[in-house]
């Protein structure tokens, strides 16, 4: 079985080395085995179970959440259901981010708009028909 140092495993996953060991002393790294002299030995698994606490994390999801999930992973199947409710929960907090990005998209291009056509014009004055037009 392949197995990983601390710093590969942090390369793999675009984080810092603190950010794994920061993550160790808060409980949610309980499956990463050490050598008798403490080095931090990481799997594959390992390895995909820390990109769930990303995913998780990139939603939001607080650090003492996640470890509430890592719990409830060492706990078994008498968790399923929390686990699950979990995920469906997560699920609609990103659905409202996205929306909530969908409409700042829209904004973005609206302006992008403004500002190429009022290039291609060379002043903003073709824009202003009585209107008020925030340009900062």
């Amino acid at each position: 079985m392949k197995t990983y140092s601390i710093s590969e495993v942090a390369k793999e996953l675009d984080l810092t080395v603190y950010t794994l060991r920061y993550y160790d002393k808060e409980g949610l790294m309980p499956f990463v085995e050490r050598t008798s002299s403490g080095t931090r030995i990481f799997k594959e698994s390992d390895i995909s179970a820390l990109k769930v606490i990303e995913c998780l994390k990139s939603t939001g999801m607080p650090i003492k959440e996640i470890k509430h999930f890592i719990d409830w992973c060492t706990d078994g199947d008498s968790t399923l259901q929390q686990r699950y409710d979990m995920f469906i929960e997560r699920k609609a907090t990103v659905e409202a981010q996205m929306e909530e990005l969908k409409k700042t998209m829209e904004l973005i291009e609206h302006k992008c708009s403004y500002y190429k056509t009022a290039l291609v014009a060379g002043t903003e004055d073709i824009h202003k028909k009585g209107k008020i037009e925030i340009t900062n």
